[in-house]
């Protein structure tokens, strides 16, 4: 018989626990298994970041049978983000990947198993990690750090439309978020002489009353912020500001090619592929814990041309030498 101080258990504890894991990483001939909780109905409607991921995996080996993937679409359900969440955490896989709003009901499943997050605007503020460079629990990943380019929107919309000076934000409440966005949008707004109103949609039935009110409202012009509803309804909204002749800029080059004016922020499908490189770390033993939150550092203009034909507005040249992609 022997006696164990009290943090000599615990010390003992935590390599029980952390065998499984050291084992799985040992293992070169296992095919490790990762869950991936999405955000819409089903991978058409991810697309094209359903085949990034894929894409991502495949170029650092993890071809197919080299690892499994097990995918779920909540359809933007919040009954279906919970028990989808709690079913992958169920099977023990070697992490879980969380997109966009899937993120804080995949930490919500588990406190143990690996969650990388991809397209999360604020982890921090969204209390999904503890500090950007040491996240500190067992989640980490990529941002599409959106919230501080809500004003940027402003200003090219405001090079396009030189007399706006009313511009609608169309915003989630559901997502926290939401809050962030208004607040940027209203602060910046004053120094290019625009006032910024929030009109809201929960679902995308609520769409088309808050183009609704955006028209009795006199606003001139839409910015839609990221989120992961409004993703799904990139036609709808597109259709929805045609009809009502409101030049619109969005947040991702996938939203402009769905018809939107403007689009200005991080390219997602190379963040797609790279939250791949982020699962493939931590299948290597690296703890999510203690690796940061990779942040964006390059910003994509795209400008619709074919959009602004039908609005009748003429881009400026000088903006259109600033595009990086430019839809005819």
């Amino acid at each position: 018989m022997f006696a164990m101080r009290r943090r000599d258990i615990f010390g003992f504890a935590a390599t029980v626990a952390a065998w499984p894991l050291v084992a799985r990483a040992s293992d070169p001939s296992r095919v490790p298994k990762i869950g991936v909780l999405w955000h819409a109905a089903n991978s058409v409607e991810e697309a094209p970041y359903f085949t990034s991921l894929i894409e991502g995996f495949r170029s650092l080996g993890y071809g197919e049978g080299r690892i499994t993937l097990e995918h779920r679409f909540p359809a933007e359900k919040p009954e279906l983000f919970t028990s989808m969440a709690a079913e992958l955490a169920a099977m023990n896989p070697d992490a879980i990947i969380a997109v966009g709003s899937a993120a804080p009901y995949a930490v919500k499943a588990t406190t143990s198993i690996p969650v990388v997050f991809m397209y999360v605007p604020d982890p921090l503020g969204s209390k999904l990690v503890q500090s950007i460079q040491r996240p500190g629990g067992n989640a980490t990943g990529l941002s599409n750090f959106s919230v501080e380019l809500s004003a940027k929107r402003l200003e090219y919309l405001k090079e396009v439309v030189p007399n706006l000076s009313r511009v609608a934000l169309l915003v989630n409440p559901s997502a926290k978020i939401s809050d962030l966005y208004i607040e940027q949008a209203k602060a910046a707004g004053p120094k290019l002489g625009i006032t910024a109103q929030a009109f809201q949609a929960r679902s995308l039935d609520d769409l088309e009353g808050a183009f609704d009110a955006m028209t009795k409202a006199d606003m001139q012009a839409v910015v839609v912020n990221a989120e992961s509803l409004f993703y799904v309804g990139k036609t709808s909204i597109a259709n929805l500001a045609a009809t009502r002749r409101l030049p619109t800029c969005v947040w991702v080059r996938e939203c402009a090619e769905a018809g939107a004016l403007l689009s200005y922020g991080t390219d997602q499908r190379a963040i797609a592929r790279r939250t791949a490189a982020y699962v493939a770390r931590i299948l290597k033993g690296e703890k999510p814990a203690e690796i940061p939150v990779e942040q964006p550092t390059r910003f994509e203009l795209t400008i619709n041309l074919k959009t602004a034909k039908a609005l009748g507005l003429t881009v400026p040249f000088s903006l259109l030498t600033r595009a990086d992609h430019v839809i005819e």
